[in-house]
């Protein structure tokens, strides 16, 4: 458990990567003692003689017992890529993480501190070490959902209409924690009290969390049994640059990806690039031509991503037969006459109440009181200007 203590103090030197460590510890046996070794050794193992007397320097610095107290004090557990808690599909990419910060709901009472850095760490001063919220990174079936952070009408239905059932379904819904698609995504999974990961381009620690505006939702998250992840420490600010690495893990955690409206140089699609890459399955819907947040999904169409029409299109293109049983099994029934005529109604596209009025030929008052006792059972929803469409 020791060992962790140097994997999350790697994770704070940029310099090195999962590539560059993957080298060192052909020659070193534990990170523990890459941390100890003298520049010289470490320049001599391809590191560079520039790099080896900066990660020497840099080192000095560094206070092990402070970092490892602040991640018990936010309840952020350190997961390196030798940890069976790691997320196996993640290990099968080019390039994984060798440290995750896991942010999940269980609170950290530390220990005194050790007397010597990094000696003597008793197990209970451990920030989490793989605890927490049993199996959120373990379930395999996992699918990202990125988009445009500008969502239409139509994004929100979409993932009202899809994404909802598949977290109802029991798909463990990835995203990046963005504002418009991102956010829209995890909400949903919540409010139907699945799991969502969101991975972040900075830190997960409750005062960096970006955007600032999501911050809610991000604690939302972790409430829930949720986890938020990063693969940079905490109090590592967003950088632009943070969002491809970032979209890599989305992407490398996820059995496939579900791009929902994105412009042409979205990063979104960038996401979609990783999954193709990694040899996962990428999805989208078909979007009107003339917006600019369909030219990402149509282009994805043109290359050979599955179109979705429904959530059972993703499930069937995944193989799991067994949670599209799951869907089939929760679609809406009526529990009485007057639902079973206004269902027959509804659908994904939104209908006006005076059109219901019309086709069901109910009176205002009667239709308004079901609409209202479908809508408290999850049957329905008004999405505004007195328009319904169904809710799942």
């Amino acid at each position: 458990m020791e060992e962790k203590l140097y994997y999350q103090a790697l994770a704070r030197f940029d310099k090195i990567g999962p590539v560059r460590l993957r080298t060192l510890l052909k020659t070193f046996p534990t990170v523990q003692h890459i941390w100890e070794a003298s520049a010289q050794e470490l320049a001599h193992t391809g590191l560079g003689e520039q790099v080896a007397a900066e990660f020497a320097l840099w080192r000095r610095d560094q206070n092990l017992e402070k970092q490892w107290e602040e991640l018990g004090k936010e309840g952020i557990q350190v997961i390196t890529w030798d940890d069976q808690k790691y997320p196996a599909l993640l290990k099968e990419i080019h390039d994984p993480p060798h440290t995750l910060f896991v942010r999940v709901a269980r609170p950290i009472v530390p220990s005194p501190s050790p007397s010597h850095m990094g000696r003597g760490i008793s197990n209970s001063s451990l920030p989490l070490d793989g605890g927490g919220q049993e199996g959120v990174l373990q379930n395999p079936f996992t699918l990202a959902v990125v988009g445009t952070r500008m969502a239409t009408t139509y994004g929100r239905q979409i993932v009202e209409q899809i994404v909802r059932p598949l977290a109802r379904a029991g798909l463990t819904i990835v995203s990046g924690l963005a504002l418009g698609i991102d956010a829209l995504a995890h909400w949903a999974t919540l409010n139907e009290q699945g799991t969502t990961i969101a991975v972040l381009g900075g830190g997960c620690d409750s005062a960096t969390i970006y955007p600032t505006s999501n911050r809610a939702l991000a604690e939302r998250i972790v409430e829930s049994g949720s986890a938020l992840i990063s693969e940079y420490p905490p109090k590592t600010l967003a950088m632009p640059f943070h969002f491809p690495h970032r979209n890599r893990i989305i992407a490398g955690m996820s059995r496939g990806t579900f791009v929902i409206e994105a412009a042409e140089d979205s990063g979104s699609l960038i996401t979609a690039k990783h999954a193709l890459e990694q040899n996962r399955e990428v999805f989208t819907v078909p979007g009107d031509i003339t917006r600019d947040t369909s030219k990402g999904p149509n282009n994805l169409l043109k290359m050979g991503a599955h179109p979705v029409l429904c959530a059972e299109d993703i499930l069937d293109a995944l193989n799991l037969q067994d949670l599209k049983a799951t869907v089939e099994a929760k679609k809406i029934l009526p529990d009485d006459p007057v639902e079973e005529k206004i269902l027959a109604q509804l659908s994904g596209d939104a209908i006006h109440i005076d059109e219901l009025i019309r086709e069901t030929a109910f009176d205002a008052a009667k239709l308004s009181s079901a609409l209202t006792l479908m809508e408290m059972k999850g049957k329905v929803r008004h999405i505004g200007g007195m328009n319904y469409v169904l809710a799942r």
